[in-house]
């Protein structure tokens, strides 16, 4: 599994930061990006799926790769 944030439709909530933060970050300019050191996510991560589903404009997605 794999995580893409899409930059363009975040609008800083952190509702990924603070759901995952161990995975999620958030940019001097508020925005989320995925934390470089983050731990190997596998299918069963809960709170990587939860932190997609928080948020509010969809920035974060599950991918199949």
């Amino acid at each position: 599994m794999g995580i893409r944030v899409f930059r363009e439709r975040c609008v800083g909530a952190g509702m990924c930061a603070l759901t995952a933060p161990d995975v999620f970050t958030q940019d001097d300019d508020g925005f989320s990006e995925l934390l470089p050191d983050r731990p190997a996510v596998t299918e069963n991560h809960p709170l990587v799926r939860e932190a997609a589903r928080a948020c509010p404009v969809g920035a974060v997605a599950l991918t199949d790769d």
